[in-house]
């Protein structure tokens, strides 16, 4: 049952850095609203790796886990809804879901993540999480000294695949046309035994998910265990944007270290405000996030 009065906080977006908040919320006696889609980018991602006692779990697991034990909590109710206009009125925020129902509170978290924008070629969507990797702290173990494979192009390609090389050296870098890497690059490379391809591919050919080959427009073809992969991103939700919250260059909403946005009030943990990708750094920033919300509650309240 949603209590229609107004909260001391809602967090849009339930994940690992929602759920984190809400807990340390929830201990605080805040009454908190969590709206959730139900939609994280993570969701074809077999097992999370790197994030301690929880390490090798599938990420539902993990997140239905963190989603029962925060709901233990009397004061935190969970709306699986989303979250489609925000205002800011004089003293509180006013947010409105798709179903058209309105809820108030003093302070908003948004622990809303990022949407990839995969390029279009036929398999990557299908193959990413699964085989087609962003993160080697994530990922890398499982595919040590595979067959691997970079795609990507100047200086972004050159520095991710000398991170990369420190999990395999049987590597090639796939530039998918002209390579944009400077002769400095391609000769530290080559020095590295790195192998530069520019065709342009065609598709990755898969089995649910897992590559087993990577298919170019001339025809050819090369067998791959595993490729790393950055693609462009933008954030999930636009409200944070329609309140006024600043964004950096680099697409992240702009947080201080106490994960405050620009904007009084509004707090945002989790992807959408850095560019640590990970369970563990989600769930570190939904906890500072929490404690310091509250925090400014109680110097409000103590007058």
């Amino acid at each position: 049952m949603i209590d229609n009065n107004k909260y001391d906080v809602i967090i849009i977006g339930g994940s690992y850095a929602g759920f984190s908040a809400a807990m340390a919320l929830g201990r605080s006696l805040r009454k908190v609203l969590i709206i959730d889609s139900g939609k994280p980018c993570n969701h074809q991602t077999p097992y999370s790796h790197n994030f301690i006692t929880h390490d090798g779990k599938k990420p539902s697991d993990i997140n239905a886990k963190a989603k029962k034990q925060v709901l233990k909590y009397s004061t935190i109710t969970f709306l699986e809804a989303k979250a489609t206009k925000a205002i800011k009125t004089e003293n509180d925020f006013e947010i409105e879901t798709e179903k058209g129902e309105t809820f108030t509170s003093r302070k908003l978290l948004f622990t809303t993540g990022l949407k990839d924008i995969f390029p279009e070629i036929n398999g990557f969507a299908e193959c990413w999480g699964i085989s087609i990797l962003h993160c080697p702290y994530c990922h890398g173990y499982e595919v040590k000294n595979e067959k691997t494979g970079i795609v990507a192009n100047g200086d972004i390609g050159y520095e991710f695949t000398k991170m990369i090389s420190n999990w395999t050296k049987n590597l090639t870098v796939f530039t998918n046309g002209k390579p944009t890497l400077t002769e400095e690059q391609i000769g530290i490379l080559k020095k590295n035994n790195i192998t530069v391809v520019e065709n342009e591919i065609d598709y990755f050919q898969h089995n649910e998910g897992k590559l087993m080959n990577i298919v170019f427009k001339n025809g050819t073809k090369t067998a791959i265990k595993a490729l790393y992969a950055k693609p462009p991103f933008e954030q999930h939700s636009l409200l944070p944007q329609e309140l006024g919250c600043e964004i950096t260059e680099q697409g992240l909403i702009k947080v201080d270290s106490f994960q405050k946005t620009t904007v009084a009030g509004i707090y945002a943990a989790g992807d959408n405000s850095t560019f640590g990708r990970s369970l563990a750094l989600a769930v570190s920033s939904g906890s500072v996030a929490g404690a310091l919300i509250n925090k400014e509650l109680i110097e409000e309240d103590f007058v």
